[in-house]
């Protein structure tokens, strides 16, 4: 019959003490020495320290055969080195590398993107990604260097997760070493402590994507920090479903199974607790200015969060949820607040352009009321669902984008294409008849009108496109009656001779000409359509003219062909004296 635990025989107790000695020498010296200390196993999971393996394993077998009475000096010895044994397996575990953010496929991605957001470019794909480049499944893969280019089809790629699919997320030559870890663990009962430790664990993959934003956030601005954070959101969900897959993947009957699930919970919670901390920062800004930004954030979260949520069971499911229903929930109440800041803001705009009489004093190019208006609402357009679906459960005011270009544009309406005709000065030319005044007005009122239907079509559709082009077209048609027939008129003969017709006539169009020349219409469709309706109400009555009196043809300062030319030539602006 064997000792009882605690009361080994004599021969049997020293053999223990010897051995329990010199595996608690080995423990101790390592954990003194923590400069030479260069692990149990390397890298590539390569037992690199096979001495100390050795006297931890030792440890654990003489804790499980307690050979020493329990309340013994020896005893109390034993436990104190099993806990610095254990101590040595969770430092182990956390100098692990699990995951893989080494591969320079991922280093260029990443680089890549950082670049392109930056630079602004990722915008243009983000969020709303559309065509994507032929060429676009090259990213990550050049030879070498840093990435220079930051083509929006190259980001779609990663953001799509097919270029995830492709990388090795997971250093398989860990699993064994987990493995070896959580052996000796759970032997040791130390389970719990492992597990808390698992909140630590380094995850370079998802801290690499966290970096995109983290970086210098603090001197970049809030447009800049919440395009990063946007990005960051979308690349940890993609992240997050191949390293589960690949983890899953590598099923074995080792240790370290029963604990994947904890071990994955921890690394994901987190880092996205603190993306949903950072997000909720932002939950208080309602300048209309931050708008697009703003939505750009909620429609990360929002798209990510399904996938998010799969990452978690139980109660951590239940507080991720509801985390990041209140964040969704509170930025949803910011975009109300910023819609009604901007809608507010126009308004006062128009009442104090309205007070100022700043439309008649503004030339008759496109207003800056108008311009500021519709460069808040434009951007709007690929944001559409999610703002339409904040705004009609926001239980009154503005229920929709296309609610909101309507009132914006009801707003300009009001004060831009006023019935009146306002006095509107032409790049500092002198002409103040009536026709001059009149043709002001129509040439500002097409400008503008013709601006917001460009800006407001994508918002609006079609239906009021069409009416908007036949506003466009009254005025056009409007402003060349008003500037050019009364040139044409000049022609009439009755009492005159053709000669003197014909003079009067050319000095009327160089009057009307140079009241133009400067007048700028940014909008090419616009410009062709009123430099055909002036060229028709003038090139043919004049050249029917001519033909009535053939011998005016070498006696006038201009031909029909000259006129025509030179109303091709109007409505360029600054642009126009500069070519001179």
């Amino acid at each position: 019959m064997g000792a009882a635990p605690g009361k080994a025989a004599p021969a049997a107790a020293a053999d223990y003490k010897a051995r329990f000695a010199n595996a608690e020498h080995v423990i101790l010296q390592w954990n003194r020495s923590p400069l030479s200390d260069t692990g149990i196993w390397d890298a590539a999971a390569a037992c690199t320290n096979e001495r100390l393996l050795d006297a931890v394993d030792e440890i654990l077998d003489l804790a499980e055969a307690q050979p020493f009475p329990a309340s013994s000096a020896d005893a109390a010895r034993l436990d104190g080195a099993l806990g610095v044994a254990m101590s040595r397996m969770m430092d182990e575990f956390l100098r692990l590398r699990v995951w893989n953010a080494l591969s320079h496929e991922l280093r260029y991605a990443i680089d890549k993107l950082s670049v392109a957001v930056s630079a602004n470019a990722l915008w243009i794909a983000f969020p709303s990604t559309g065509a994507r480049s032929s060429s676009a499944s090259t990213v990550g893969r050049a030879s070498g260097g840093s990435p220079t280019s930051s083509a929006p089809g190259d980001v779609a790629v990663l953001l799509d997760g097919e270029f995830l699919d492709e990388l090795e997320l997971l250093c398989p030559a860990s699993l064994p070493v987990l493995d070896e870890i959580a052996l000796r663990v759970i032997r040791a009962g130390y389970t719990k402590v492992l597990v808390q430790k698992f909140k630590n664990s380094p995850c370079d993959v998802l801290d690499r994507f966290l970096s995109i934003f983290q970086v210098e956030c603090s001197r970049r601005t809030t447009e800049a920090v919440i395009k990063r954070w946007s990005l960051a959101t979308k690349l940890v969900g993609k992240a997050l479903v191949v390293m589960q897959r690949q983890l899953y993947a590598q099923s074995s009957p080792g240790a370290f199974d029963a604990l994947k699930d904890e071990y994955f919970l921890a690394i994901t919670k987190n880092r996205v607790l603190n993306l949903l901390k950072f997000a909720d920062d932002f939950t208080s800004i309602t300048s209309h200015e931050k708008l697009v930004y703003i939505l750009g954030m909620y429609e990360a979260l929002s798209d990510a969060a399904p996938g998010l949520l799969l990452m978690f069971t139980g109660v951590h499911k239940e507080l991720v949820s509801e985390r990041t229903q209140e964040i969704l929930t509170r930025l949803a109440s910011s975009i109300r607040a910023m819609v009604a800041s901007l809608l507010a803001k126009v308004r006062d705009d128009v009442s104090t352009t309205k007070k100022n009489n700043a439309a008649r004093g503004g030339g008759v190019g496109v207003h800056p009321l108008t311009r500021y208006a519709m460069d808040c609402i434009e951007p709007l357009a690929p944001h559409r669902d999610a703002l339409d679906l904040i705004l009609a459960s926001g239980g009154g005011g503005v229920t929709s984008l296309s609610d909101l270009a309507s009132r914006v544009v009801g707003c300009l309406d009001r004060v831009l294409l006023l019935e009146e005709k306002p006095v509107l000065p032409c790049g500092g030319g002198g002409d103040d008849d009536g026709a001059a005044v009149v043709s002001r007005h129509h040439l500002f009122v097409a400008n503008n009108a013709g601006f917001v239907l460009q800006r407001g079509r994508p918002l609006l559709g079609n239906e009021w496109a069409a009416q908007r082009e036949d506003l466009v077209a009254r005025h056009v048609a409007s402003y060349a009656e008003a500037r050019w027939a009364p040139v044409v008129a000049s022609l009439e003969t009755a009492g005159r001779k053709p000669a003197n017709a014909a003079a009067k006539f050319s000095a009327a169009f160089d009057e009307a000409y140079e009241s133009q020349a400067r007048c700028e219409v940014p909008d090419p469709t616009l410009r062709d359509a009123l430099r055909k309706a002036a060229s028709e109400t003038v090139v043919p009555a004049y050249g029917v003219y001519l033909k009535k009196h053939p011998k005016l043809e070498k006696k006038v300062r201009y031909t029909a062909g000259e006129l025509d030319q030179r109303l091709s030539e109007l409505f360029e602006g600054e642009a126009a004296e500069r070519n001179k």
